[in-house]
């Protein structure tokens, strides 16, 4: 069985990140097991010229895989140059309690969308239904959604963990 998924979506510097870091805290703290799968809407590369890794893959490897006794990374080339979709990321995931996602917004699991009261883009949550809170401190009263203020992480939390699945899998 596939881990309970929750994504975490905004436009630009609306805190995502943030909160994402607040959620992974606040779960281990409480004991899950938490992944997070990120979104990177640009070319970005962990690997750097002069290292090993960054060699192997400069005369082609199309996969390097570099171990030691603290991590493990996999970086893989991507000749398709097609954006990977959420479930090829979620493929690369061990087993856990909870998986946040931060971006993909576009895909069918559950949301909460991060909003800053200085962004002029609408709300995504007025146009997708996936999405099953915001959090914000400023929004359009004909929402029908919770809000929550960005401070507000253990109501956060709980409302991912009840719609996450895992309170039935804790036993209430």
């Amino acid at each position: 069985m596939m881990q309970p998924v929750f994504g975490i979506v905004g436009w630009k510097n609306a805190g995502k990140t943030t909160l994402v870091e607040k959620l992974v805290a606040c779960f281990t703290a409480r004991g899950l097991k938490v992944s997070t799968v990120k979104h990177a809407h640009h070319d970005f590369d962990i690997d750097h010229p002069g290292k090993d890794s960054y060699k192997h893959r400069e005369a082609g490897a199309v996969q390097v895989v570099i171990a030691s006794d603290k991590r493990l990374a996999m970086l893989k080339e991507n000749p398709e140059s097609t954006s990977p979709t959420v479930d090829d990321a979620l493929r690369w995931i061990d087993p856990c309690d909870l998986v946040l996602i931060e971006g993909f917004k576009q895909y069918s699991h559950p949301k909460l969308e991060v909003s800053r009261e200085t962004s002029e883009k609408p709300l995504i949550a007025q146009s997708d239904p996936t999405i099953r809170a915001v959090v914000a401190d400023n929004c359009p009263a004909e929402l029908e959604l919770l809000v929550f203020g960005a401070n507000d992480i253990d109501a956060i939390a709980d409302f991912i963990f009840q719609e996450a699945g895992l309170a039935s899998q804790a036993g209430g």
